[in-house]
């Protein structure tokens, strides 16, 4: 346990900051499955419609440090692709 007063302050806006980072990735895992759940449904317009819509999601969460820029990099092209080979 945190034994000083700064310790202990540290302690309680981690404990906010973890919560808040949950959530934040919370809201990128449901982007990505409307995306995915577009693409199984075979309907392109509505999966790139998904797409262009969420694609700031994971920016934003990028930007944030929350995950890699690269992880959103490889979310985003894995997902563009699976758009782009869909007949």
């Amino acid at each position: 346990m945190a034994n000083t007063a700064q310790a202990r302050k540290r302690a309680r806006q981690a404990v906010k900051q973890r919560a808040h980072n949950a959530s934040l990735r919370s809201t990128l895992r449901t982007a990505i499955k409307k995306i995915i759940k577009a693409v199984e449904a075979v309907d392109k317009a509505a999966a790139t419609a998904a797409y262009t819509e969420n694609v700031s999601v994971i920016d934003l969460i990028a930007d944030k440090n929350i995950i890699h820029k690269n992880k959103a990099s490889r979310h985003k092209s894995r997902l563009n692709a699976a758009i782009k080979s869909m007949a």
